[in-house]
């Protein structure tokens, strides 16, 4: 049991030992309030964003990613970059600035691409494919000239196998926008 049990249990043995309790609507109120309070001084205590950006780091370059998955996929590289970028934008912890005057670099291989069965049916009838899209990534310290991490985000999104090429485009946006999520994460809260 939380605390919040806890307190609720506390607040029920008061107020029913208590001979002037005897209003359960009282108890109630009572109750929603403090839950109330509770649950805002619990949600107010953490903060995630800037948790593990080194406090000299107040900006990013991101180049131009390179496509080396041999996917032949046209304009998959821009769209990595560009949805990358936004979300560096979007989010704030790091201002998006030119490798000259940037204090941190973010450097990224579309390093494999997949297109694969993901359902399959009786009849060995494919219903679902998945993409599959694995990036390799070198964040880097251009103030101390450290690596602070070189890692692969792989993520994935499926699309219906007898979809249009509007339904797989989509899911390769889809697992673009997945994996520049959680680039992001690694790269501002360290997660």
């Amino acid at each position: 049991m939380g605390y919040k049990g806890a307190i609720l249990i506390k607040i029920r043995s008061i107020c029913f030992q208590s001979k002037g309790c005897t209003n359960h609507s009282f108890l109630l109120k009572s109750l929603y309030i403090m839950l109330v309070v509770v649950n805002f001084v619990g949600c107010c205590s953490y903060s995630f964003t800037g948790a593990s950006v080194p406090a000299h780091l107040k900006t990013i370059s991101i180049p131009m990613a390179d496509d080396r998955s041999g996917s032949g996929e046209p304009g998959m590289r821009e769209n990595f970059t560009n949805t990358l970028t936004q979300k560096f934008i979007d989010d704030n912890t790091l201002r998006i600035a030119d490798r000259v005057t940037a204090t941190a670099s973010l450097e990224c291989t579309i390093a494999s691409y997949g297109d694969a069965p993901e359902v399959v049916s009786a009849g060995e009838n494919v219903q679902t494919r998945r993409i599959t899209i694995g990036v390799q990534v070198i964040y880097r310290d251009l103030v101390t000239r450290k690596t602070i991490f070189e890692q692969t985000f792989s993520n994935y999104a499926p699309y219906p196998s007898g979809g249009t090429l509007a339904d797989k485009t989509a899911a390769i946006a889809k697992a673009v926008d997945l994996i520049t999520t959680d680039i992001l994460l690694a790269v501002v809260s360290g997660w």
